[in-house]
């Protein structure tokens, strides 16, 4: 029997597994393989966004995969030239056309973008998707918790995720305790690092990996969902598909997950919300 991940309840009622696959960088091709195969080793909860260029790839995969599509959790995402509050609809009903999907199950704003300064009609516009039934959950990608204060004041309304870079190296301390204020759930996107944030080379990582016998990113995981956290990690190796979804059968000593901890560089150590977006 294919094992899933357990899910964690969301404030509108949906049911988020606590882990799942993240598709950036992945062309349409690769995405249509991995997402199959993903589904196939008992991934549920699928994440795409408009900027990856890779929605029609996810959708075909989901097709590939032939299970029913209420089985799968999908979160797709729309860019800065959408926020707006009529113009939310068009990216959805856009991005629904490329995965050729009937819905999808989350929709997020996918960075704040205070420059433009029009995340809060952006949000405005999710919110009215919702009190539609048109989705089943909303949230904010990126956003720090000045950003979600703005969206809530503005509309009573609570985002079911908010989506942020974190790693044992970026652990948004203030962020996730502004969403444990909030119900929100946190959801951590490059979670086992990258170029920039290889936590999977730290001495800490591999010593553990090493003396509870997983591998570095099975360590890194298993933080995540230890702290409350949903890990959307990357990767398109069917094996490493596997271990990564195989993290639900031990668990790490306080101390040890402790350690990890420590190893946070900071919020400017990641990606910085005021200053990029697309």
């Amino acid at each position: 029997m294919t094992a899933t991940a357990p899910t964690v309840p969301l404030p509108h009622g949906a049911a988020l597994p606590m882990l799942g696959l993240g598709t950036w960088p992945m062309d349409d091709a690769e995405a249509e393989r991995v997402v199959a195969d993903a589904i196939g080793a008992g991934y549920r909860l699928i994440d795409t966004a408009e900027n990856y260029g890779n929605e029609r790839g996810v959708g075909r995969g989901l097709r590939a995969a032939g299970i029913p599509r209420e089985q799968v959790f999908v979160t797709t995402k729309f860019n800065r030239r959408w926020h707006g509050v009529d113009l939310v609809r068009e990216a959805f009903e856009r991005g629904l056309d490329r995965l050729g999907l009937d819905y999808v199950d989350l929709l997020l704003i996918h960075w704040p973008n205070p420059d433009q300064d029009r995340y809060v009609e952006a949000w405005q516009g999710l919110a009215r998707l919702l009190a539609a039934g048109r989705l089943r959950a909303i949230g904010t990608s990126n956003f720090k918790p000045a950003h979600l204060e703005r969206i809530i004041d503005a509309t009573g309304v609570l985002p079911d995720v908010n989506q942020v870079q974190l790693s044992p190296l970026v652990t948004r301390e203030s962020t996730r305790e502004f969403h444990a204020r909030h119900g929100i759930v946190t959801q951590s996107w490059s979670p086992i690092g990258g170029q920039k944030t290889d936590v999977l080379r730290e001495p800490v990582v591999t010593e553990l990996a090493r003396r509870y016998g997983r591998t570095p990113a099975q360590i890194v995981l298993r933080w995540h969902v230890q702290l409350g956290l949903v890990a959307i990690p990357k990767s398109s190796d069917p094996q490493r598909l596997r271990q990564n979804l195989a993290i639900f059968d031990f668990a790490l000593a306080d101390e040890d997950a402790a350690a990890l901890t420590a190893l946070d560089r900071g919020d400017a150590a990641g990606a910085d919300s005021d200053a990029f977006g697309h």
